[in-house]
This record gives structure tokens, C-alpha cells and sequence, in this order.
């Protein structure tokens, strides 16, 4: 993980009105909470290129203090960007806005000296890829706010003290942070497949979508091969989480982002949904309904067709949450392998290759 930068040497990001109108959100499982109905907030003009979400009863209670957690976590956040890495952050938006990307900050939460949401720089719309996204939770300590981004150290000993995260959640995601994976280690052929506690593929059991694209990186160039692109199939285009844990939606209501920390380890991203139910840390079920298949880019990218774009996400042992290989990992009773090039690459299961193109039985065993 790189070193952060100093808030106070490079960005003074003051919070911005963002009107925002609340999407509808369907009522697929009755434990997601409500969307919020506002996510604006005070006047400000922060860089071109960040956006700030926050509803103004948040807004409200945090005064003074808006304008310094903003800088806190944005700084955070661009250290951790592949693309703006080397980069002060002022230099850093402004580089991404010349690209038509935002930086986005989304405050959800507060409570005395704490607050907690989501933070993300959007993906190229020019090229296929995807998003980058944390979760965050910040602590106003001796006058200043220090934000833990999910995978970092302080995410965890923030998720472990804060009165934001529930008991439920607290498990779940201590869990997580606690589970040292090192993402660069490859599985070996000859051996045991790697054990990724049970997951699923991301549609009902014993149903089929067809594999459109192989293991390939999150971004589409590049990093570990962590990704898989799913369509059609039998099972109504229902993308279904890969097993129980705490749902987020990344680009709040209506969009078409879904994260899920799973106990042991891994999170699944899910992207480019459509018709997706609204979480917000919420404990969720294995196969719990997020949404359909669909061309959603709420955060940057582009999609050809409707599909699912799913990734996994591990920690290695520095606490620094990435997006691990599938090369040899079985999800959803298929081993996973990379091919010759990204998307290429095919799973195998009782003597059976499935290639792009094939249909894909979701298996449990």
C-alpha cells in the first residue's frame, strides 16, 4: 500500500450541492433498508471531477467538519487508484476529469466522531473496464479525521470499534480483514484447487447462464485475472449473491454496483446491473437477489449487451483489499482457468470444458 499523502499539502475539497433524485428501488428482499431519500449537501465548489454524495440531515450534523473528512478520504482514495498513482490528488482529479471521470465521495453515515460509506473513482467511458471502489469508515482523532478504506489496517481496527457497524456486520467483516491471502500465489494444477469457502456463481443453484467472457482482469487490462462476464441463460437473468454476507450498493440507489463481504476471506463484486435492491451494509443470505443482468455504468465503463461482470476480491497479508486471481479456484462447482488471453479462458468440472459461449450449470457440490 502507498504511503498517504499529506490532506493538508495538496487538496482542499470543499463539499458541493448534488441534487439527486431517488430511484425507485423494488422490493426484493424485505431485510434492504430504505433508500435515502436525499443525497444532497451544503454549498461548496470542490476540483472538477470530485462529487460529493451526502444527504443533508449527514450534512447537518457534520458542520465545520464536512469539508475536512471529504479531503481525508479523497486523499485515501487516490492513493490507493491504480490510475492516479505518483499523483498529488489535486493533480490526480484533474487528470481524471480530463478523461470525463469523477472522483466520488459518498458520506452515509454519522455518529459522534465517526462516519462511514462508500468512495470510488470511476472507470473509463471510452474502453471497456470497471470501476475502483472502497468501502470506508473514518475517525475524527485528536482533531482530524483518519479514514480506514476497506483492506487497509485501519479499516479493520475502525470496523472493530465503530458504533456504525453492528454486531452482525462487525463479524462478517472482521473476519474478512483478518484472513491473510496472498493474491500473487498461483494455484498449482497437480494440487488441491483453492478453497474459496463455498462460493457460488452469481445466479440461482442448478440454473444456467452462459459464460461470455473468461477470467480476465477487473479493469479488462490490467491486474489479476479476477473476472468473469455471464448472460442469458435459464434462470430470468436473476443475479444472485455468491454466498451469505454484508451487501453494499456502490453507487447508492438505482445503481448498478453491488459489493458482498463474505465471511473467510473474499468479497464479490457484481456490475452492470439493472433493477438492483438497495444495501447499505446489510447481512444478507446466500443467493439473496440483487438485481438483474443489464448495461448499468454508474461508475465509468461501457457495457456491449446485458450481462453480469463478477469479480473476486481478497486481502493479502498487508491488509490491502484487491481484486486476487481465479486461475485454479473453484466458484460454483467449476475449476477456473486462465486462457492463452483475458477473457479467453474456460472452467472445467467432472471431465466437462466449458468455454465462452457455453452454458454454465450453477453447482453447489
Amino acid at each position: 500500500m502507498l504511503p498517504r499523502p499529506s490532506v493538508s499539502a495538496y487538496m482542499r475539497t470543499a463539499v458541493t450541492a448534488l441534487a439527486a433524485t431517488a430511484l425507485a428501488v423494488t422490493g426484493l428482499l424485505a431485510a434492504a433498508p430504505a433508500a435515502p431519500a436525499d443525497s444532497s449537501a451544503g454549498a461548496g465548489h470542490p476540483p472538477a471531477g470530485v462529487t460529493v454524495k451526502m444527504p443533508a440531515a449527514i450534512a447537518d450534523r457534520l458542520g465545520a467538519e464536512r469539508e475536512a473528512l471529504v479531503d481525508a478520504v479523497s486523499a485515501d482514495v487516490l492513493s490507493r487508484s491504480h490510475d492516479a498513482r505518483g499523483l498529488a490528488p489535486r493533480a490526480a482529479v484533474r487528470e481524471l476529469a480530463d478523461e470525463g471521470r469523477k472522483v466520488v465521495v459518498d458520506v452515509r453515515d454519522v455518529a459522534g466522531d465517526w462516519a462511514r460509506g462508500v468512495a470510488y473513482v470511476e472507470a473509463s467511458r471510452t474502453r471497456h473496464g470497471a470501476p475502483e471502489g472502497w468501502l470506508y469508515i473514518a475517525h475524527r482523532e485528536d482533531g482530524r479525521w483518519v479514514p480506514g478504506l476497506e483492506g487497509d489496517r485501519e479499516f479493520a481496527d475502525h470496523v472493530a470499534d465503530s458504533p456504525l457497524v453492528g454486531a452482525a456486520e462487525r463479524r462478517t467483516m472482521t473476519a474478512y480483514a483478518e484472513r491473510e491471502v496472498t493474491p500473487d500465489a498461483q494455484a498449482s494444477p497437480a494440487g488441491a484447487l483453492a478453497n474459496t469457502n463455498g462460493l457460488l456463481l452469481p445466479w440461482m443453484p442448478d440454473h444456467y447462464m452462459t459464460l461470455t467472457g473468461g477470467a480476465h482482469a477487473h479493469d479488462g487490462a490490467t491486474g489479476h485475472w479476477s473476472s468473469l462476464d455471464f448472460a442469458g441463460g435459464n434462470a430470468s437473468g436473476l443475479v444472485r449473491s455468491s454466498r451469505e454476507g454484508t451487501a453494499t450498493s456502490m453507487c447508492g440507489p438505482g445503481g448498478g454496483w453491488t459489493r458482498v463481504i463474505h465471511p473467510g476471506g473474499f468479497s464479490t463484486d457484481y456490475y452492470h446491473l439493472h433493477n438492483t435492491t438497495y444495501y447499505n451494509g446489510t447481512s444478507i443470505a446466500r443467493s439473496a437477489l440483487l438485481g438483474s443482468i443489464g448495461t448499468d455504468t454508474c461508475a465509468g465503463g461501457s457495457a456491449t449487451g446485458a450481462h453480469v461482470h463478477w469479480a473476486l476480491r481478497t486481502y493479502d497479508a498487508d491488509y490491502n483489499g484487491q481484486y486476487t486471481w481465479l486461475n485454479g479456484r473453484t466458484i460454483g462447482g467449476w475449476a477456473w482457468w486462465n486462457g492463452s488471453l483475458q477473457y479467453s479462458g474456460c472452467g472445467t468440472r467432472l471431465g466437462v470444458t466449458a468455454c465462452p459461449g457455453t452454458a454454465i450449470y450453477n453447482r453447489t457440490g
